[in-house]
């Protein structure tokens, strides 16, 4: 009776090797003061299924709810990432053990072994597109409580919640739908845009490990259901006597009474004998104390597996979904500030290709990290510049240049919006500005000088050396 149960013990040392990177991720982040995610509040990213229409209606509310931190604080994304494909490896590990074993696995189990390639692409991805420090340049959410210390990108917040409401089946029409309704209550700035992408890849894959724990969980329960149901069966068929200590064993043991557990019990013990029917009672019984029936535990196991599979088909189906996505015309349609820009007054921004309009639009953004304005009002102050050479040249069509938005973006009209926008320049930046509006003086200056130091220093050494000084000038 021992030697099955045995059996089980290098199974729960692997289980116990899976939280231990968990939480030692868990006091890195603490010891750091960075955010600290509770891993007994990381239940699977599951909430109400929202159609087209109702994300766009939850993107307008989110939208009106999300209050910016005055104050960046170190990004803990990249760290959560590591833990997550760390995590991800282990469960994969665990099931890939149980497999070469012959046991028994769940559909969401196989999902997540048979597509584990291609999450290990997507982190490559992920990682590659995250460079450290990338999410301060984004707006940050304060959180409630403690500005300082606890906030993340808002677009992250957006992925999240799209993922949450959507069991992380991401599709490009909602995900326009949700973007633009939560645009109409405030735009979102460039860069958040092209981080969109790599923030939904951050929110699936932080779903899949919270899935996969789960897997590893229900895993390590029904190995312990199988330890107690062979030790039974066993003392069943060659000593019946002994059945109820084994069931007092267990009884001390003091079992989680989760879905898990009981449903596997339940699956190995019913119509085995009236014999099995003792550990079966006892189960019920306990159960009984908590208002459950061991019918009931067995159909809210087989949903959750069912629940489980879907999540990680989704996110399986979301990964391939966003490589496949043109994110060029996504930004530009979504851009508040491309939809400003198309209305250059000769509609000259619009022929152009996307390699200079997008020029334009970092233009905007750089213009706007420096001034009080934000990223539309820059946009719309260069079109004003741009419409009021145009209007006072209604007569000469395109003769003049400097009724084009990228005059004023990238062209001599540059001072003219920076003054217009209130620019701030730090020194370094003021003397490197200055230095480029008047490099062909700087240039020629830097010349005359150098000529003259290096011909002073030869004069002067000829006169050391006792020569004349006049027999050179000539």
């Amino acid at each position: 009776m021992r030697t099955s149960f045995r059996q089980w013990l290098p199974d729960l040392a692997a289980w116990r090797r899976l939280l231990t990177p968990l939480a030692g991720w868990r006091w890195t982040l603490q010891r750091h003061g960075m955010p600290d995610f509770p891993l007994e509040d990381e239940a699977p990213l599951r909430a109400e299924l929202f159609s087209a229409e109702q994300m766009a209606q939850y993107g307008r509310q989110l939208a009106a709810t999300h209050q910016l931190a005055a104050v960046h604080t170190p990004d803990p994304l990249l760290a959560r990432l590591a833990a997550n494909e760390e995590t991800l490896l282990e469960v994969c590990k665990l099931l890939t053990i149980t497999v070469s074993a012959r046991h028994r696995i769940s559909p969401a189990a196989e999902w997540l072994l048979d597509n584990f390639y291609l999450i290990e692409e997507q982190i490559r991805t992920a990682r590659r597109h995250l460079p450290k420090g990338y999410s301060r340049e984004l707006p940050c959410l304060a959180a409630a409580g403690n500005t300082a210390t606890h906030c993340h990108p808002r677009v992250y917040d957006i992925a999240l919640e799209i993922v949450t409401h959507s069991d992380s089946r991401v599709d490009g029409d909602s995900l326009r739908r949700f973007v633009a309704a939560y645009q109409s209550v405030t735009p979102l700035q460039l860069g958040e845009l092209w981080a969109i992408p790599i923030m939904l890849r951050l929110a699936v894959i932080e779903n899949l490990r919270r899935v996969a724990v789960r897997i590893a969980a229900g895993w390590s329960a029904r190995n312990l259901a199988d330890s107690w149901a062979d030790q039974m069966r066993e003392a069943a068929e060659k000593d019946p006597k002994s059945l109820i200590l084994v069931v007092a064993d267990m009884a001390r043991s003091n079992p989680p009474m989760i879905s898990t557990f009981v449903a596997e019990l339940a699956r190995r013990l019913q119509g085995r004998g009236p014999a099995l029917a003792l550990p079966l009672t006892w189960i019920a019984q306990r159960l009984s104390e908590s208002g459950f029936t061991i019918e009931q535990l067995v159909q809210s196991e087989n949903q959750q597996q069912a629940a489980d599979q879907v999540t990680i088909s989704n996110s399986i189906g979301s990964l391939r979904a966003l490589g496949a996505l043109n994110w060029r015309d996504f930004v530009e349609s979504m851009s508040a500030v491309e939809q400003v820009l198309q209305q250059d007054p000769y509609g000259v921004y619009g022929q152009m290709d996307f390699a200079t309009r997008d020029r334009y639009r970092h233009a905007v953004e750089a213009i706007a990290k420096r001034s009080a304005l934000s990223e539309v009002a820059v946009a719309q102050l260069v079109v004003t510049l741009a419409r009021g050479v145009a209007v006072e040249d209604l007569g000469r069509r395109l003769s003049e240049p400097s009724s084009h938005v990228g005059y004023y973006l990238i062209g001599n009209g540059l001072p003219q919006l920076e003054r217009a926008a209130a620019v701030r320049f730090s020194l370094l930046a003021a003397l490197c500005h200055a230095g480029f509006r008047h490099a062909l003086p700087l240039f020629l200056g830097g010349i005359a000088l150098l000529t003259a130091l290096f011909s002073g220093l030869l004069l002067w050494q000829a006169q050391a050396s006792g020569l004349g000084v006049w027999p050179l000038l000539l």
